[in-house]
């Protein structure tokens, strides 16, 4: 199945009457990138996170973030007692020193550790964060599938376009053939002296080699069908079409360079707008 590398998952699952919540998202990217936002209590979990998503994504830039969503009962604080104890022994401490200070309240609040919620138990909540990035990771790679198979169908149109523009051409040469050579003949007939009719049939002969694209017609028709065959095989195909791309791109120019009709230069325009196409929906393909 072909992938795209922009997608949109999220997931919420319920912990001990709390939420934990995921969200993943990414776009087109050379390599895979990505950047994790993490609670402070969740950080633990990095390395295995990474590395479980990098085991199924291969390309794009991934932002992936997970949070912690307390419940009425996950809200309820609570004052440590023994960093209560501690900022009791140091502010005695301190207005026996300095008997003009006086204690602010807020600003207790806000020390290190002094209020308290309820802690989840650590065992659940790893079982919680990975089943949770499973079922996340299952929706957006269905997510990518979904769109990358719009792209493939995109792509599959624009390569039966570049089949049928490159048959047309077969179907030209043979008049573009004879009517260069009657164009030759006719210049040799104003000629004011003879002209030696093997020379020139030898002359005519060396020139319709150089305007001979037979090659690259069967190039081209070789890559459509890789082209295909890429498409229908699926999995992370996104490098191979950029290769392809650029073959296509070499026939495409050799053509035009070519072209002494303007019938098969219109067609090489034509091939390099499909090919462009082409490679605009491949530069988000995985």
């Amino acid at each position: 199945m072909i992938r795209s590398m922009t997608a949109y998952a999220a997931v919420e699952r319920a912990i001990e009457g709390d939420a934990l919540v995921g969200e993943l998202r990414s776009v087109n990217h050379r390599f895979l990138e990505l950047g994790l936002r993490l609670p402070e209590e969740l950080r633990v979990f990095e390395p295995q996170l990474r590395e479980r998503i990098a085991a199924r994504v291969n390309r794009g830039k991934l932002d992936f973030s997970l949070r912690l969503r307390m419940g009425d009962g996950g809200a309820a604080l609570r004052l440590d007692p023994a960093r209560v104890a501690q900022l009791a022994e140091l502010s005695l401490d301190l207005a026996a020193r300095f008997p003009g200070v006086q204690t602010d309240l807020a600003g207790l609040l806000q020390f290190p550790g002094l209020l308290q919620s309820r802690a989840l138990d650590a065992d659940a909540l790893q079982a919680a964060v990975f089943t949770l990035l499973d079922e996340l990771l299952d929706q957006f790679l269905a997510a990518r599938e979904r769109e990358g198979g719009k792209l493939a169908a995109a792509i599959a149109e624009r390569v039966d376009g570049i089949a049928a523009q490159a048959a047309a051409v077969r179907e030209l040469i043979p008049d573009i053939r004879s009517g260069q050579r009657q164009k030759l003949q006719a210049r040799l007939a104003d000629l004011a002296q003879d002209a030696d009719p093997g020379r020139v049939e030898q002359e005519l002969v060396l020139w319709l080699q150089k305007l001979d694209v037979d090659e690259e017609l069967d190039r081209l028709d070789s890559h459509v069908a890789e082209i295909r065959r890429v498409l229908k095989q699926g999995g992370p195909v996104g490098r191979r079409l950029d290769f392809l791309l650029q073959e296509f791109n070499r026939e495409a120019n050799t053509l035009g360079s070519k072209s002494v009709d303007v019938r098969t230069t219109n067609i090489a325009v034509e091939l390099k707008v499909l090919i462009d196409q082409i490679r605009e929906q491949a530069q988000n393909i995985e």
